[in-house]
Order: structure tokens, then C-alpha cells, then sequence
């Protein structure tokens, strides 16, 4: 794993924002490295700046200072539509809530990546079904969201997110809206997931029981992360 090319690269990454009492900074001088195949957690009180980190990590926002690698493409310098591109290729989002189309069934919902890449239907739905199966609701793929419990709705987001083959997942607190019982399955899942697809992550937890199941624990504070 040490010779491949790793799957995030954060160099010397700075954000702040501006708020009416002067410059607010969130993040300075962030380094980190998530290596091909890696599961990292990253445990960070509210208010911390981690979400902010995700949206860098993940091209939806740029820093103030800093370099972007993903897979080994260098990113600060990529136009949105650069950036896009990589985000639909390489990597994978799940968040706190679902966020499924709810006119949409489960298994529409988790072939919405593929399709949208222009994936033919049949495959796109094939590969979605698979992931739904894998995930423990593949009896479910007819049902729209409306009609599914909280636990079955993440299980699809995550289908959803690895539906075009990422080689990085950023989750941000991924089972923050379920109970704990629930919480524990749907992370038994999401990590099953992830070593069977042989991809890399980062997820956000507040749980430190299921951060000390991954590979690497950081913490964010004091704007920086540390091991």
C-alpha cells in the first residue's frame, strides 16, 4: 500500500472566513495524507473547522493556502469544471442526513451518479442493485425513500456513493442521525464496504468506539490536525 499513490494529499492547507468582528481563521497549516486502500477517522469537537476540511478534501471549496492532490492530481489549480469532474470520478460523499431524491426509489437514488456520467441504464441499475444487496437492502430497492426506516435510507446513501467506483469516500458524521444500535450497523456496512471496494476514507465520527475500529485515527484542533 506504501507505493501506490495515495488517495488525498492536504500540503500546508489555510482557511478562514470573514466576519463582521475581523478574519475568523478555521484551519492552518493542515497536513494529512490518506494512502490507497486507508480508513481514517477524524474525531473533532463542534466548531472545529471539520466540515470545512471535507469541503477542501472534497473540491467543493478552495482553500486560502495550501495544495490539493487527489490520486495524485494536483487540484488547486483546476477550473469548476475540473473540479467537477474529478469529484464525479474519484470520489464519494456521504453525509449526516441521506439526502435521497424522494420521487425516486432506492435503487434510482443509488444508480443517480452513474447515470448522471451517462452510464447506460441497465448497468447503472445493475451495479446499484448489487450495492443495495451487499449493503443488507437490496429487498428494498422499490421503495421510495418516504417509505424506508432511517438506517435503510443511510445504507442507500452509501450504495449512492460508491456507485461509480471512488477510490476516496468523504463521510461526515455518516451515522449522527441514527440510534446507536442502528449507528453500529450501518458502520459495520460502510466499513464492509469499503475494504470489499478496496477504496480509501475519511469519516468524520464524534464516536470514538467506532473511530478506533478504522486504520488511523486524527484529531482536528486548535485548527490543525494531529495524530
Amino acid at each position: 500500500m506504501s507505493d501506490a499513490i495515495p488517495a488525498l494529499t492536504l500540503s500546508d492547507i489555510a482557511r478562514g472566513y470573514t466576519s463582521p468582528a475581523g478574519r475568523l481563521p478555521v484551519l492552518e497549516g493542515v497536513n494529512l495524507t490518506v494512502a490507497a486502500g486507508e480508513i481514517v477517522g477524524l474525531v473533532a469537537p463542534s466548531g472545529a473547522g471539520k466540515s470545512t476540511l471535507l469541503h477542501i478534501a472534497g473540491l467543493l471549496d478552495r482553500p486560502d493556502r495550501g495544495a490539493v492532490q487527489i490520486a495524485g492530481t494536483a487540484c488547486e489549480k483546476l477550473d469548476d469544471r475540473g473540479r467537477t469532474a474529478i469529484r464525479r470520478e474519484k470520489i464519494g460523499f456521504v453525509y449526516q442526513f441521506h439526502h435521497l431524491l424522494a420521487e425516486f426509489t432506492a435503487i434510482e437514488n443509488a444508480a443517480m451518479p452513474l447515470l448522471i456520467a451517462g452510464v447506460p441504464r441497465d448497468q447503472a441499475m445493475q451495479r446499484a442493485q448489487q450495492l443495495l444487496d451487499t449493503l443488507g437492502v437490496g429487498g428494498r430497492s422499490a421503495h421510495r425513500p418516504a417509505e424506508m426506516s432511517g438506517g435503510e435510507q443511510q445504507r442507500v446513501a452509501i450504495a449512492r456513493a460508491f456507485a461509480n467506483r471512488p477510490g476516496l469516500l468523504l463521510a461526515d458524521e455518516p451515522t449522527g442521525n441514527l440510534d446507536q444500535e442502528t449507528a453500529g450497523r450501518v458502520f459495520d456496512a460502510l466499513l464492509a464496504l469499503s475494504e470489499n471496494e478496496k477504496l480509501a476514507a475519511l469519516i468524520v465520527t464524534h464516536n470514538h468506539e467506532l473511530a478506533a475500529r478504522m486504520d488511523r485515527v486524527i484529531h482536528l484542533q486548535n485548527r490543525t490536525i494531529s495524530e
